[in-house]
């Protein structure tokens, strides 16, 4: 099988469980990446979460962010490439959706996300210290609830994520659903629900840099561990799940590896000829 393109969700697929990439995943990668073949990270995390695990594995290639709402292209330079592709929220939708968790799910914390911009209402939140450790990315002040946001003035969202414990997580998911259109939404783990544009997905990104690079998409790998990956294993010639994964999403994939904790990716890559 001539593969020419990999994508590779990051949390839960390329990172194991202490959120590292394991020494001979990093190895593989790099071995494909010396073949002319990109390893395209695809996340829901920003850009400024997803550079330094490029720099760790020496690859500059394309980068989807925020579940496929903003693509960049490839450059010789982290700080400096094109946007392939950037969908943004409805101001009115985001601000809904903030006032709506603030007053009904107190607990959940709120965060969006413009560009590579990660905006909270606030600091003192273990929810926002989580995952600033988890990404290592920093987090700027933003008062949602100012009535000047409503205009012009407030930045473009690419992603609203919420966090809570798993129960409360289901609940605003099922409010959010009759509640709010032109979203989508899904949980990368129990405790995140991603909201994203409802013309945003990973598979839409990955048809843009098909196109880039004028690849058929019969020629590309896909690894993934979770719901939000479905589309995305669906679409690629080959889709991979993590042996990690949930039985829903085994079920779509073309195959099942590893899980990210025993070398998944690097086995699934020697198994297909790759490396």
């Amino acid at each position: 099988m001539d593969i020419k393109l990999v994508f590779s969700d990051i949390d839960g697929t390329l990172l194991n469980s202490s959120h590292r990439i394991d020494k001979e995943t990093r190895e593989a990668i790099h071995k494909i990446s010396e073949k002319g073949i990109p390893f395209i990270l695809v996340s829901a995390r920003m850009p400024d979460g997803i550079f330094p695990l490029q720099k760790e594995l020496n690859i500059t290639d394309p980068v989807i962010a925020y579940n496929g709402a903003l693509v960049l292209d490839a450059a010789d330079r982290f700080d400096r490439r094109e946007t392939l592709l950037s969908i943004f929220m409805e101001t009115n939708t985001v601000l809904s959706i903030y006032n709506f968790v603030r007053q009904h799910f107190p607990s959940v914390s709120f965060c969006a996300y413009s560009v590579n911009d990660w905006l909270v209402p606030s600091l003192d939140d273990q929810w926002i210290a989580q995952e600033r450790a988890i990404t290592g990315t920093e987090a700027h002040l933003c008062d949602f609830s100012d009535n000047k946001l409503a205009n012009h003035e407030f930045p473009p969202i690419n992603k609203v994520l919420c966090m809570g414990p798993p129960p409360m997580i289901d609940r605003l998911e099922a409010a959010l659903k009759t509640r709010e259109a032109g979203i989508t939404l899904n949980q990368s783990k129990p405790t995140y629900l991603e909201i994203s544009p409802a013309s945003a997905s990973k598979s839409a990104a990955i048809d843009v840099l098909l196109k880039h690079y004028g690849t058929k998409k019969e020629e590309t790998m896909a690894f993934g561990d979770n719901f939000n990956d479905i589309d995305m294993l669906q679409m690629a010639g080959v889709g991979i799940a993590m042996g990690n994964a949930p039985d829903r999403v085994k079920e779509v994939a073309d195959m099942t590896t590893q899980s990210n904790d025993h070398e998944g990716i690097k086995k699934a890559l020697t198994a297909f000829g790759l490396i």
